[in-house]
């Protein structure tokens, strides 16, 4: 399909999917989510992609929810437009290989939303963060977010409906590091670039055990884990990465 609203770039293993709607603070109309969840699903089955990275820019992310489209929705034929948010929050979850997700500008309700389906989360210094769908009689989206930050704090997020900055949403475990003003992209490419030249199995199988385990006794979530490590080790790209870094530190030893 055509891409209004998505820009995509692919180097290094890396696809960059950047949200461009800045005269509506990229905010989430039933077409930008279509696309989403279009492009992500196509995403997923490429082999030439090993990291996804989720962005809106220096400047955006997402201010949420588009209200004007939501003002036009009714309770009794609202079943559409809601699938279609979760179907967009599924692609992204559930995307083979690992979501980065940078963070440049405010994550607003569904924005703050999307953020919540990538796996790691980096954030620049101008970045906010708000559950906001209780100021609007709406229910938030609880799981995955207690999974990230913990019950207590995600009862917290969803129950007040306040606005964290980028140092906050850090101290609690929301986002993994915040980088200057200007510096996100940057930074998070050379990061996604890092993590593309591992392998795209290990990358996917580590993400999808990450999910499992969630959900398993400890007894048989380290019994998943002995077996899928089976899988991979004595392998022969095992070995040629073995190889490659016992020469590089051999290289570093005799500087």
């Amino acid at each position: 399909m055509e891409f209004q609203y998505l820009q995509l770039h692919i180097e290094h293993k890396v696809a960059t999917v950047t949200i461009h709607r800045p005269d509506k603070g990229n905010a989430l109309a039933p077409d930008v989510l279509l696309e989403i969840e279009n492009m992500f699903n196509g995403l997923g089955h490429r082999q030439d992609v090993n990291v996804i990275v989720l962005t809106g820019g220096e400047r955006y992310f997402s201010a949420g929810f588009d209200l004007n489209e939501i003002r036009k929705l009714e309770k009794v034929s609202n079943e559409a437009y809601t699938a279609l948010f979760h179907r967009a929050y599924r692609a992204i979850l559930f995307a083979e290989q690992p979501v980065i997700c940078a963070v440049g500008g405010a994550a607003i309700a569904g924005g703050f939303d999307l953020t919540m389906m990538c796996d790691i989360r980096y954030a620049s210094t101008r970045a906010k963060f708000g559950q906001r769908e209780i100021v609007l009689s709406l229910t938030p989206i609880m799981d995955p977010l207690w999974r990230i930050i913990g019950l207590g704090r995600a009862k917290e997020v969803a129950l007040t409906g306040r606005i964290y900055d980028a140092a906050e949403a850090e101290r609690m475990g929301y986002v993994s590091k915040v980088f200057a003003e200007g510096e996100l992209l940057s930074s998070v490419a050379q990061i996604a670039k890092d993590m593309a030249g591992y392998d795209r199995a290990a990358l996917a199988e580590t993400k999808r055990l990450s999910n499992v385990v969630l959900n398993q006794d400890l007894d048989t979530s380290m019994r998943t884990q002995e077996w899928l490590f089976r899988t991979y080790i004595g392998s022969a790209d095992n070995h040629q990465r073995i190889d490659a870094l016992q020469a590089q530190l051999a290289s570093a030893r005799k500087k």
